[in-house]
């Protein structure tokens, strides 16, 4: 422990992180470093500043960094690209803000000259994972403490009197928050613990914080049109948006309109199932007006390799491996597929629903209006030569069903 000098934490100024950071302190002797990420996550983050100061840390090394814009560009877009989801409803979202946490964590451990990263995840948990394959990926000697699979402190009450005991404020939880345990950014927010272990038990209302019920939502639909641009959203409604513009934009009217609630048990990496409830209001906005634009602007097979190979994508993701060679190979292939990924669609909003309406690519659709209707095309399709095709693609089958009669 000795040999620790200076360490980097993924610092959030609550509960958990505080005493982690008291108790590397006094078990390490280290100089500590705290990183604080803004990624969106709807909560003020420069009062970590004041409670880092307060517990001895020098103003020099608190890092508070807003990484929003980052956080959607480099990392939500490119995973939205593959449509991607895990185990086919979650929409990745604590998942994919770890990387990015990571990355900067090491970027300040190389700038302050610190042997080692600390975090706060849990040793039940895939945010350990996630971290810690990111840690070693970017900066392959660097030493990881993970003070949960070190320490005793293994319950919220302990926790409390470890605080208690060394003077550590802990401010009390705002009034109407939720007291699950909470994940939050700029792409969702996911509430886990308390009743929510029972899978029996339906959530209470009240627990939802960023949407509407869909019963509560306006009656009147919305109508919203997304502009696409090798597969990523710059324009709602006609006005330019960033990325992290965008995705504000899209909880809003989500959240507005009940849509994004999500509650399943997955299958998490250390092996056990657990059970999570999610709001990721413009993340599902975008799932589905990107398949959308894909319709028209996609070739039918690269579409479909595209599915095949998403599954793979999105576990990759959720296991923590976005730095691996593969996660980079695979989205090498879908950003060369999202080239043509550009034009329109317009989508109506209504009691948590997302529903296409339209969609339009003027210079990359596929769709042949003169081939693809029911009226004369003017000999644009030869409808006799379906006659070959099917009897080729039916060739082995009346080869099997010929045998069998053979075989009486």
């Amino acid at each position: 422990m000795s040999d620790i000098k200076k360490v980097v934490l993924a610092y959030s100024g609550g509960l958990d992180t505080s005493v982690i950071l008291k108790w590397l302190q006094d078990t390490y002797q280290c100089e500590v470093v705290t990183f604080t990420a803004d990624i969106g996550q709807g909560e003020e983050v420069e009062p970590a500043r004041q409670k880092a100061v307060a517990l001895g840390i020098k103003p020099e090394n608190i890092f508070i960094d807003d990484l929003r814009e980052e956080f959607v560009r480099d990392f939500v877009f490119p995973m939205f690209r593959a449509n991607t989801i895990y185990e086919g409803e979650y929409l990745l979202g604590t998942s994919i803000a770890r990387p990015l946490i990571a990355k900067r964590q090491i970027e300040i451990a190389r700038q302050v000259g610190a042997d080692a990263v600390s975090h706060g995840a849990t040793g039940k948990g895939n945010d350990q994972v996630r971290f810690e394959l990111g840690y070693y990926a970017l900066q392959p000697n660097i030493h990881v403490i993970a003070p949960w699979r070190e320490w005793d402190l293994l319950s919220r009450e302990k926790l409390l009197a470890y605080a208690e005991t060394h003077g550590i404020d802990i401010s009390k939880r705002k009034s109407g928050a939720s007291p699950y345990s909470m994940d939050a950014n700029l792409l969702h927010i996911s509430y886990e613990g308390l009743a929510l272990e029972n899978p029996a038990a339906e959530p209470e209302e009240d627990m939802w914080l960023w949407s509407n019920s869909p019963e509560n939502a306006p009656d009147a639909a919305e109508y919203v049109e997304l502009e696409y641009s090798k597969g990523d959203i710059v324009a709602i409604n006609g006005v330019a948006m960033s990325p992290a513009q965008v995705l504000t934009k899209l909880n809003q009217l989500g959240g507005k309109h009940g849509i994004g609630r999500l509650d399943i048990v997955e299958n998490r990496y250390v092996g056990m199932k657990s059970r999570g409830c999610y709001e990721t209001p413009g993340g599902t906005i975008m799932l589905k007006a990107h398949r959308a634009i894909e319709s028209i602007t996609l070739d039918r097979e690269v579409a479909h390799l595209k599915d095949e190979l998403m599954p793979k994508y999105a576990k990759l993701i959720y296991t923590g491996y976005w730095w691996s060679p593969e996660r980079h190979m695979l989205q090498t292939m879908i950003d060369e597929s999202q080239q043509t990924v550009n034009g329109w669609v317009r989508v109506k909003l209504y009691k948590g629903n997302v529903i296409v309406v339209g969609r339009e690519s003027k210079t990359d659709s596929l769709f042949d209006p003169n081939i693809a209707t029911f009226d004369e095309d003017g000999g644009a399709y030869n409808h006799a030569d379906a006659a070959g095709f099917i009897r080729l693609n039916a060739l082995r089958m009346r080869i099997a069903a010929n045998a069998k009669l053979k075989r009486g």
